[in-house]
């Protein structure tokens, strides 16, 4: 990677950080990350009904380097995932009803029909872009924050929720 990529995604890094940081409210569109690495924020498309969990990301080309996809369950499950037509790479960050990523499954390879499962039920997948993770410093035990976690205890709360 070239000094100039780095410190672009240093920079943009930084800039996600900052709107996380600052306490902005939680919302639908974006999700929260926060560890040892600092805090950081996704854009992201919600999958929260069959037909767009089976969709997913397929057939899409790219995605923007800080977005990426929140399948909410509407229950605690055991839940697997495949790349069946899925173009481009992705970390997939399996997340307790607590908002705590419990398993990483970083690169998924595109079109690979092997299942990837959670490993223990979980009430959320996000999905990012391959590699992501671990240039970010994303780990296992990372606290995620959005709506979706509200009624279960989270363990980083909305702050604009009861």
């Amino acid at each position: 990677m070239g000094r100039g990529r780095q410190k672009g995604l240093a920079f943009a890094f930084w800039l996600a950080s900052i709107g996380a940081a600052f306490g902005e409210n939680c919302a639908q569109d974006h999700v929260d990350l926060r560890g040892d690495f600092g805090t950081v924020r996704f854009s992201v498309e919600i999958a929260d009904d069959p037909v767009e969990q089976g969709v997913g990301l397929m057939n899409r080309p790219s995605m923007p380097q800080f977005s990426g996809m929140l399948f909410v369950y509407s229950d605690v499950s055991e839940v697997a995932f495949w790349m069946k037509n899925t173009l481009i790479p992705l970390d997939m960050l399996f997340i307790d009803e607590t908002g705590v990523v419990q398993r990483i499954h970083e690169n998924a390879v595109p079109l690979d029909l092997t299942s990837i499962p959670a490993g223990s039920p979980v009430l959320a997948v996000l999905e990012i872009n391959g590699g992501l993770s671990a240039k970010l410093g994303i780990t296992e035990g990372s606290e995620l924050r959005h709506p979706a976690f509200a009624g279960y205890g989270p363990a980083w709360p909305c702050e604009n929720q009861p």
